[in-house]
C-alpha cells in the first residue's frame, strides 16, 4: 500500500490519502501512554503501549469492556491495526459514537 498524500483533516487530525479513500488518525488523549490490546476488552492482552503524543487510524469500532477514559465513557473499541484494539474513551474521534464501519 503507498501513501499520496499526508496532510490535515478539518478538525485537526492527520489524515492520508490512499488511493481514493482517505485514513484519518486521531489523536490519543494528552499525557497518557495508552495500552494496545489483542481484542476489545481489558481482559485482552497488551501488545504494546503507545507513547505520549500517538495518533492512531481506526479502520472499524466494535463493542467490548466498558470503559471510562478523558473522553467519557464507552463500549467503543477502536481497531488500529491487525489485531490492534484501543478504547475509544481514550481517542479524541469527536463523537461518542461510532466513526468508523463496524469490524467483522
Amino acid at each position: 500500500m503507498s501513501i499520496d498524500h499526508v496532510g490535515q483533516a478539518e478538525d485537526g487530525n492527520e489524515a492520508e490519502t490512499v488511493g481514493t479513500a482517505a485514513l484519518r488518525y486521531y489523536s490519543v488523549a494528552p499525557g497518557v501512554r495508552l495500552n494496545v490490546r489483542s481484542g476489545p476488552g481489558t481482559g485482552y492482552t497488551v501488545v504494546r503501549v503507545l507513547p505520549e503524543g500517538a495518533k492512531v487510524p481506526v479502520f472499524c469500532q466494535t463493542q467490548g469492556t466498558t470503559v471510562t477514559g478523558p473522553y467519557g465513557t464507552s463500549k467503543v473499541w477502536d481497531n488500529i491495526d491487525n489485531g490492534e484494539y484501543v478504547s475509544d474513551a481514550y481517542v479524541y474521534t469527536g463523537s461518542d459514537g461510532y466513526i468508523a464501519p463496524r469490524c467483522s
